[in-house]
């Protein structure tokens, strides 16, 4: 008899948005009338940038005549991607070759796959709150997981911890869900620590482009050192709008070596053997994002995200709420009254003003006490919320 994969009977119900959808179909069934205000889900909220539409409608016109037609494309990205990737670091004065930029489908399907470079019995190092998927695949694949916890004490930004060994090390920043930056100095510890141990870190980079205080990084291999330890993985879905279109890329150094085994290599055996390229339409439409244009325009929605953030950050700051991110992040992170749960400010929330967010709860232990409220939301909602949230009631 086939013997399935053991590792899927360890992993924990997926509630968290299961949770929200069902309280929020109550509402409404109870409601039917009242508008709700929607800063929960992290999709966006604008459409994509004009010049990507542009540049999408001419690819399509190209499958329509011979001459320009293309089927399969290269399974490691399109040579005219993998070049504008480049030319976007390079001009940051981050040295990047074309050879070492992967496109993929989207940096969640990155962040699984990637896991394929690695031993079953590596250790994985995860600092919470975290994006769940980190934890989860790395269960399915039935790995050590050490979780190592952060909170309010250190801005939810954890340094390496004493006499740990960890192979695989995952950093988002900004964060989700916490929206806290790693500075240079704290970033530089991490990849110390990472080069003194032998170990690899996964840098989840999908935000990079909301950082707006230019004494940040923005990836890591801004960081001394990064390239011998480090892979950074990056999405065009918040960026430029491509959640729904469906675009990332991974960024492998050629110096990034365990065992006399180049990591680049493994992952263009991975990429020819497991994938046949990302389609020629959305890699066209991902290619105009680099131009001068599509930064622009780029900006400007970016724009409208962070004023949302202000909005909330402006609201919460009114009513004297303890919060992180927003700033450099699509994202506010706010420390619960202390009469509620996480779980219970969102029923809160939902039944007093009709604002929907997110449970801190759902991203781990260390969540518990906190909720996450999303920029992405539209902006009359975002303003309307934000007025509601400072008329409520957050004390006994």
């Amino acid at each position: 008899m086939t013997a399935p994969n053991q590792n899927y009977a360890k992993l924990n119900d997926s509630y968290l948005f299961y949770n929200i959808s069902k309280k929020v179909a109550a509402y409404n069934s109870a409601h039917p009338d009242k508008h709700l205000y929607r800063l929960g889900i992290g999709d966006v909220s604008l459409p994509l940038p004009e010049v990507v539409i542009k540049a999408l409608h001419e690819a399509v016109d190209d499958q329509a005549e011979k001459q320009t037609f293309h089927g399969y494309m290269p399974e490691c990205g399109a040579p005219f991607l993998r070049k504008a990737i480049a030319a976007h670091y390079n001009k940051r004065g981050i040295h990047i070759e074309e050879n070492e930029v992967f496109v993929s489908s989207g940096a969640s399907d990155e962040l699984g796959d990637i896991l394929d470079l690695f031993d079953k019995r590596n250790t994985a190092l995860i600092m919470e709150p975290a994006y769940p998927a980190y934890v989860d695949a790395n269960i399915m694949a039935g790995r050590k997981i050490i979780r190592l916890p952060s909170g309010i004490e250190n801005g939810f930004l954890p340094e390496p911890p004493q006499n740990t060994q960890a192979d695989i090390i995952y950093i988002c920043s900004p964060n989700n869900p916490t929206g806290a930056v790693f500075d240079r100095e704290k970033l530089q510890k991490w990849v110390d620590f990472a080069n003194k141990n032998g170990s690899v870190i996964i840098f989840d980079a999908a935000y990079e482009a909301f950082i707006e205080d230019s004494a940040l990084p923005r990836s890591i291999f801004e960081i001394e050192g990064a390239r011998t330890c480090a892979i950074e993985i990056c999405s065009l879905s918040k960026t430029a709008g491509f959640t729904g279109t469906r675009l990332g890329y991974t960024i492998i150094p050629k110096e990034l070596k365990r065992h006399n085994m180049s990591f680049n290599d493994m992952w263009v055996r991975n990429r020819t053997t497991k994938t046949n390229g990302v389609s020629y339409i959305i890699q066209k439409g991902a290619a105009a994002v680099f131009t001068p244009e599509g930064e622009e325009q780029i900006k400007a929605n970016i724009g409208v995200y962070k004023n949302n953030a202000k909005m909330i950050m402006n609201a919460l700051d009114k009513v004297g709420i303890w919060y992180t991110g927003g700033k450099n992040s699509p994202y506010v992170w706010m420390k619960v009254p202390d009469n509620f749960d996480s779980w219970g400010f969102f029923d809160y929330l939902l039944n007093e003003a009709g604002i929907i967010g997110t449970p801190g709860a759902g991203f781990g232990g260390c969540g518990e006490g906190f909720f996450r409220f999303s920029a992405f939301g539209d902006p009359e909602d975002t303003k309307e919320a934000a007025k509601r949230l400072t008329g409520l009631v957050y004390s006994d």
